[in-house]
């Protein structure tokens, strides 16, 4: 527990063996639940993550890849079912440090916040520490989210480190996330029309030998979707009145994934 929180840390993954032993092994000892969320992957993900014998691993697997947003929407749903006070998502590639953990946590347990985001380009080192094309890429999103989203002092839209409350998780419909590439993009824009309290803390950014798998061709049109979707959104949304656009179909329900521990 941290301070009066039970605390779940959410891993989503795909073809992350050389990684996600290590990223379980270093999780702090006040974690409470590890979900690793095996989104179909084609190596040894799971069984590398098991390999780390640690009691408080729970794995759920889909059958097919559903995308990292719906991967984490599984995990906050057992997340909520173990009985979690607060979940973070921690990805399975090693870039997040698990030290850091507490300044997510601690808005959480002081009534500050209902959900805090890691914000690496407030790190005095982050030119050099982040890849430049990676760098220009997080200004630019987070600059178009900015304004999609009406919230001028949002920071590192496409940071994961994240930390969530239960009450904002019990509120949260999740089959209707987006479930790609742009998932922080779709929530953000959600917790800001709804009201919630989100609040930054810095965080380190990490990077070593682990490739992106993330394709331009392939994440430019959904993310366009996305952005237009949360200026809509934006407009012709009030807190007491239903979100626009999420009639969607349903993309992370129980069928398909198999939960083992």
């Amino acid at each position: 527990m941290y301070g009066q929180l039970t605390v779940a840390v959410v891993i989503p993954a795909f073809n992350e063996e050389p990684f996600i032993r290590k990223t379980v092994e270093t999780l702090p000892t006040f974690v409470d639940h590890v979900i690793l969320v095996d989104d179909a992957s084609e190596d040894q993900t799971t069984e590398r993550a098991l390999g780390a014998h640690d009691p408080r691993l729970h794995v759920v697997r889909h059958a097919r890849n559903r995308g990292v947003g719906a991967a984490i929407a599984s995990g906050y749903r057992l997340a909520l079912a173990l009985g979690a006070d607060a979940a973070v998502v921690v990805a399975g590639d090693g870039q997040m440090d698990p030290s850091e953990m507490d300044r997510l946590l601690e808005p959480i347990a002081s009534g500050e916040a209902d959900y805090v985001k890691g914000d690496r380009l407030a790190h005095p080192d982050v030119r050099r520490r982040m890849p430049a094309a990676r760098y220009v890429a997080n200004r630019l999103l987070s600059w178009a989210t900015r304004h999609a989203v009406g919230k001028p002092d949002l920071r590192d839209s496409q940071c994961g480190y994240t930390a969530a409350s239960r009450a904002l998780l019990q509120s949260l419909p999740l089959y209707a996330l987006w479930p790609r590439y742009g998932y922080p993009n779709d929530l953000l824009s959600l917790l800001h029309v709804h009201g919630w309290r989100v609040t930054d803390r810095q965080v380190t950014p990490i990077y070593g030998d682990e490739k992106s798998g993330i394709r331009v061709w392939s994440v430019v049109p959904s993310l366009t979707f996305v952005l237009a979707r949360a200026w809509v959104r934006r407009f012709a949304s009030t807190p007491q009145s239903p979100v626009v656009g999420l009639a969607l179909r349903r993309t992370d329900t129980d069928a398909g994934s198999v939960p083992c521990s």
